[in-house]
């Protein structure tokens, strides 16, 4: 599944708060560093995000922007998803159900980030 040497997977899990956003974060740049194209954040193993852990992601947002790379988020629970909707980031980031919806989009998601 994960055959694309630029691209990852970054599967968090339990309770995302500023420990645990930090060390996001640090994943996320190595990532990039490494010449990851396109990140996949999937939240499935996630049980909530406190708002240094959204900051957290935000910044990694940055960070894979500045780079000309793409990350995309899955699985997100409703704790999560009420968080995002209540910052905008609903809008910010692109939302799968789950990675296997991801992974029927790859082709064309891949294409788009090639441009």
């Amino acid at each position: 599944m994960n055959s694309r040497p630029d691209f990852k997977i970054v599967q968090p899990s339990g309770i995302i708060d500023s420990l645990r956003g930090t060390q996001f974060r640090e994943e996320v740049s190595k990532l990039i560093v490494a010449g990851a194209k396109i990140i996949l954040v999937d939240f499935q193993d996630v049980t909530f995000m406190d708002s240094s852990g959204l900051g957290a992601l935000v910044l990694a947002l940055k960070t894979v922007r500045a780079s000309g790379a793409k990350i995309y988020i899955c699985a997100i629970n409703e704790q999560v998803k009420m968080l995002f909707e209540l910052t905008s980031m609903d809008k910010v980031f692109q939302i799968f159900p789950n990675r296997n919806e991801f992974m029927n989009q790859f082709d064309s998601i891949a294409l788009t980030n090639s441009d």
